[in-house]
C-alpha cells in the first residue's frame, strides 16, 4: 500500500478543494479580473475547448469567446465588478474552431491573492438547438394557421372559380414541384390548372380517364388524401397511380417526380375533383402535409360547389334578383366558422406562449361568431322575402352592417333617424342598394371604417354610405364589376336617385334618396 505523506491542516483542505475543482462535471474557470487571463481552470473546462491544461491556463478571454459574444460578454464582466452578479449566455470556439453555446454563472474569489472570477461553464448547445427547433416549429405552424386563415378569407369572397390562384396558396404552405387542380367530370378528371414547368402550366387541359367504378373508389380514398413515398415503386398505390397515367398525354405530370399527394375535393360526399402534387424528392410528403391540404382542399371544394350553383342560379333567377342570389350562393357562415375553428384550436398553445396574443385570437373570435350570427339571419332573410318588407328598414341596414364587421372585423356604425313606412319594393331597393355597397367596400375599398345613416326630413327619405377606403374614379368603367350599374337600375325603378361620390385616395360616399312625390310618378 502506497504511503499518503502527512499533510497540514492548510495543505488536507487545499487538496479536498483541488479534488472537488478536478471532479466537477461543469467547467471551472478561474480569470484574473485585471488582466483578464485564465489562471486556473479544470479537466472538464479544457475538455470542452480542446486544450491541455497548461495550453489553457494563460489564455485570453477573448481566445475562447466568440467575437459576436465578446462585446457582450465584456459588458456583463464590468457590471459583475459593480454589482457582483455574473451569469451569461456565450457562444465558445473550441480550438479544432468549432463552436459551442455556454451558459456562465460567476462568483468572485480571490486567488493568490488577486481578485478573480471562478466561472462555472456548462456547455448548453443541445437545450439552445431545441429551443431554435421548438421556436421554427411555433413560427411554422402560425404561418400554415395564417396562410389557411388567408385561403380561407380569399376563398369566402369569390364566386368565380380561381384554380390557379387555390395551387398558388397551397404552395405557400406546401413546398411541391408539380400540382394541379383537377374536376370530375362524369368518370374522368381534367385538369383546372397546373403548377411547374411552363410545358405543363401551358399544355391543353389533361384528362385522366378512371373507366370504372373500382378506380374511382381506389384514387378517392373514402375521401381522405393518399400519399405515396416512391411513384416508381412497387408499391400498389404507385403502381396504381402510373397504370392512370401510361399515356402521352398525362405522363409529362409524372417526369421526373419521386413523391406524390393526391387529396380529394368533396363536399356533403359529393365528389368534386382533387388536388395532386409531386415532389422530386422521396418520401417527402407528411401526414402534417395532408392535413394542411385537406382544409385547403375542402375550402376549394366549397368554392367549386359554390361556383357550379351561381351558373345554376344565373339560368333559373329573374334579372333583377340574379346578383343578390349569386352574394348568398357562398357560404359565408362556413367560412366565418371554419377561421374561428381555426383559431379555437391554437388558442390553447398559444395561450401558453403569449396571454396578450391570446386575448386578442379571442376577441377575433368573438367577433367572427357574432359576424356568423349576423350572417345567417342576412341568409334567412334573403331565404324568406317578407322578411325584407316586414322588418323595420333600420334593423335590417344594422343586420347588413354587423355581418360586415364580422366579417372582416372592418367598424360599422349605423344611424337611423325616424320612423320609415316605405312601399315594399321601395324598402327591397334601399336594403339591396346598401347590401350591394358594403359588398363592394369589403372587396375593393381596403376602409378603415363605413358610415351607414339613414334619415327622414319629412317626405324625404335619405340612405347614405361613405367609407374612408381608397376610391376610385367614377367615370372609369371596370370589366367583369356591375355592381353599381345594378344598383342604379334598382333606384331607377322605384323613383329614387343615386349618386356616387369618389376619388382615387379619398374614400367613397353613395346617397340614395326618395320621395313620395318621386315615387307616384315613377308609378
Amino acid at each position: 500500500m502506497k504511503k499518503v505523506p502527512n499533510r497540514s491542516p492548510s495543505e488536507e483542505k487545499e487538496w479536498q478543494y483541488r479534488s472537488i475543482f478536478d471532479a466537477a462535471n461543469d467547467g471551472l474557470i478561474i480569470t484574473d479580473l485585471e488582466t483578464g487571463l485564465v489562471v486556473e481552470a479544470n479537466p472538464a473546462a479544457c475538455r470542452m475547448h480542446g486544450y491541455t491544461r497548461e495550453e489553457f491556463i494563460g489564455l485570453q478571454l477573448t481566445a475562447f469567446i466568440h467575437p459576436d459574444s465578446q462585446q457582450g460578454f465584456s459588458e456583463v464582466i464590468r457590471a459583475f465588478q459593480s454589482d457582483g452578479v455574473f451569469d451569461t449566455r456565450t457562444l465558445h470556439v473550441c480550438r479544432d474552431i468549432k463552436t459551442f453555446y455556454a451558459e456562465w454563472r460567476g462568483t468572485a474569489i480571490t486567488y493568490q491573492g488577486r481578485p478573480c472570477l471562478l466561472g462555472i461553464v456548462r456547455d448548453v448547445s443541445e437545450r439552445i438547438q431545441a429551443e431554435q427547433l421548438l421556436r421554427q416549429g411555433v413560427e411554422t405552424r402560425t404561418h400554415e394557421q395564417a396562410t389557411l386563415l388567408e385561403i380561407s378569407h380569399t376563398l369566402a369572397f369569390t364566386l368565380e372559380l380561381q384554380p390557379g390562384l387555390i395551387l398558388d396558396k397551397l404552395r405557400k404552405i406546401i413546398e411541391y414541384t408539380h400540382g394541379g387542380l383537377f374536376a370530375l367530370e362524369d368518370s374522368t378528371l381534367v385538369t383546372l390548372a397546373m403548377r411547374g414547368t411552363p410545358q405543363l402550366e401551358q399544355s391543353a387541359p389533361i384528362s385522366i380517364h378512371l373507366n370504372t367504378p373500382e378506380n374511382t373508389d381506389a384514387l378517392f380514398n373514402g375521401h381522405r388524401p393518399i400519399l405515396i413515398a416512391n411513384i416508381w415503386s412497387k408499391n400498389p398505390q404507385a403502381q396504381f397511380l402510373r397504370s392512370l397515367l401510361d399515356d402521352d398525354g398525362t405522363a409529362m405530370l409524372l417526369k421526373g417526380m419521386r413523391s406524390w399527394m393526391w387529396v380529394p375535393l368533396a363536399v356533403r360526399g359529393r365528389l368534386i375533383g382533387g388536388i395532386g402534387i409531386a415532389e422530386t424528392r422521396k418520401n417527402y410528403f407528411t401526414a402534417h402535409h395532408a392535413e394542411l391540404a385537406l382544409s385547403v382542399a375542402n375550402q376549394a371544394a366549397i368554392t367549386m360547389l359554390n361556383t357550379e350553383l351561381y351558373g345554376q342560379a344565373q339560368e333559373l333567377a329573374v334579372l333583377e334578383e340574379r346578383q343578390s342570389l349569386a352574394r348568398n350562393l357562398h357560404d359565408a357562415v362556413n367560412q366565418s366558422l371554419f377561421s374561428a375553428g381555426l383559431i379555437a384550436e391554437v388558442l390553447p398553445r398559444l395561450w401558453e406562449r403569449d396571454q396578450e396574443q391570446a386575448r386578442r385570437s379571442l376577441e377575433d373570435l368573438r367577433r367572427l361568431t357574432h359576424g356568423a350570427q349576423a350572417e345567417m339571419r342576412a341568409l334567412l332573410a334573403e331565404l324568406r322575402p317578407a322578411i325584407l318588407t316586414d322588418s323595420n328598414l333600420g334593423d335590417l341596414l344594422r343586420l347588413l352592417g354587423n355581418a360586415l364587421s364580422g366579417r372582416i372585423n372592418l367598424p360599422v356604425a349605423v344611424t337611423v333617424t325616424g320612423e320609415f313606412i316605405l312601399p315594399a319594393e321601395v324598402q327591397v331597393a334601399f336594403y339591396r342598394v346598401c347590401q350591394e355597397a358594403l359588398n363592394n367596400v369589403a372587396k375593393h375599398a381596403k376602409a378603415s371604417q363605413v358610415e351607414i345613416n339613414l334619415k327622414q326630413e319629412e317626405a324625404v327619405i335619405e340612405l347614405r354610405i361613405r367609407d374612408d377606403g381608397q376610391g376610385f374614379d367614377p367615370q372609369q368603367t371596370f370589366s367583369g364589376h356591375y355592381g353599381l350599374s345594378m344598383m342604379r337600375e334598382r333606384a331607377e325603378a322605384t323613383g329614387a336617385l343615386l349618386s356616387v361620390t369618389s376619388q382615387p385616395g379619398h374614400g367613397t360616399e353613395l346617397t340614395l334618396r326618395w320621395t313620395e312625390t318621386e315615387k307616384k310618378e315613377a308609378l
